[in-house]
């Protein structure tokens, strides 16, 4: 028989706890062992029962959860995932705690709460499961401070009609901070897909903008992808890249949800190797499922280069091993060698 995921509820609300107690409770793979009210409760029980799982409110009196993981990760590294509001106050704290360690998130209800807390109880539920299979344990001793990274200032002749397409899932939002601040600000234009539902990519764009030499934002339709700027899909949109005379722009529009996400990897890259051909470059980041694997190797046979994140490095190695295993992937590597490589490959033109 599975052994059960065993689960730690971390808020300060009693109806909150009991609510996720009951609900989590439901899914015969998962079992609460227990709940904790505060960070300093929550360190004494984690200590005691070891749990697989910590679910863990964003916003606590006393210290909230971004302080109480930049404390915990390094010591004990357990996978994490936030419960989050959908406040501007929220979103900004969620992508701290993405940062600090959190391994992902869920939005409370803020309207319909019946039918909201059934949705997001099946999400909760989904993403806890895939936190349990989470590698979490490179974050073991790591300094609280965010690493910066030297952004190598090289000008990239020849990049103009380049474009770099990433994806990402699970454990994606570090693998992208870590490689968006190493790109000098001559990169060819970088179209980003990271699963996350809508309304937080703005404050995860903004971070991102804030640290690289690059400028980042949240795509908009009709941007234009060109060399010195990241556009990141916007949560619950499709994004698709396309030429228009000697340029190329993207195009977000409301689609149907491809291998269950929206935005899709898969859309993204079908439309580069459609697109773009020989001149594209494909990134499959960390995250679960096979979203993106057969684009990926339709780009690799248009003649893209492509590149996998390996599993040592990645935080759930689904997304890479699936495009990897299909023969979509040209060069595996760590996270840390993944951008040294591009810009090399961008060298030889």
């Amino acid at each position: 028989m599975q052994k059960r995921i065993r689960v730690l509820v971390v808020d300060d609300s009693a109806l909150v706890r009991s609510i996720l107690k009951a609900g989590l409770s439901t899914d015969p793979d998962i079992e609460v062992i227990d709940t904790a009210s505060d960070p300093y409760q929550a360190r004494d029980k984690i200590l005691e029962l070891e749990p697989d799982v910590l679910t863990l409110d964003v916003e606590m009196p006393r210290m909230d959860g971004v302080a109480f993981l930049r404390k915990l990760m390094p010591q004990y590294p357990i996978p994490v995932v936030m419960v989050s509001a959908l406040t501007e106050k929220g979103k900004r704290i969620t992508m701290e705690a993405l940062e600090a360690g959190a391994l992902d998130f869920v939005t409370k209800p803020t309207t319909g709460i019946s039918r909201g807390l059934n949705v997001m109880m099946g999400e909760l539920i989904a993403k806890i499961k895939v936190a349990s299979v989470a590698d979490v344990s490179h974050w073991y001793n790591r300094k609280a401070v965010t690493r910066e990274t030297t952004v190598v200032n090289k000008v990239l002749s020849g990049s103009t009609d380049k474009v770099i397409a990433i994806g990402a899932s699970t454990g994606g939002t570090e693998a992208i901070r870590t490689m968006i601040k190493m790109f000098p600000s001559s990169t060819p234009g970088i179209a980003i897909v990271q699963h996350m539902p809508p309304g937080f990519i703005g404050a995860f764009a903004e971070s991102l903008d804030r640290q690289s030499a690059m400028n980042v934002k949240e795509a908009e339709n009709g941007d234009r992808v060109m060399p010195g700027r990241v556009l990141i899909a916007p949560g619950g949109l499709q994004m698709k890249v396309f030429r228009s005379g000697g340029i190329y722009q993207v195009k977000i529009y409301e689609g149907d949800k491809v291998n269950g996400h929206a935005p899709s990897v898969e859309v993204l890259f079908q439309s580069v190797a459609e697109y773009v051909g020989d001149n594209a470059y494909g990134v499959m980041l960390t995250g679960m499922g096979s979203d993106g694997a057969e684009g990926m190797l339709r780009m690799r046979k248009m003649g893209a280069r492509t590149f996998g994140q390996d599993q040592k490095s990645s935080v759930v190695y689904g997304m890479p091993k699936a495009a990897y295993e299909i023969g979509a992937v040209e060069k595996q590597l760590g996270i840390e060698h993944m951008v040294p490589s591009i810009l090399k490959t961008l060298e030889k033109g």
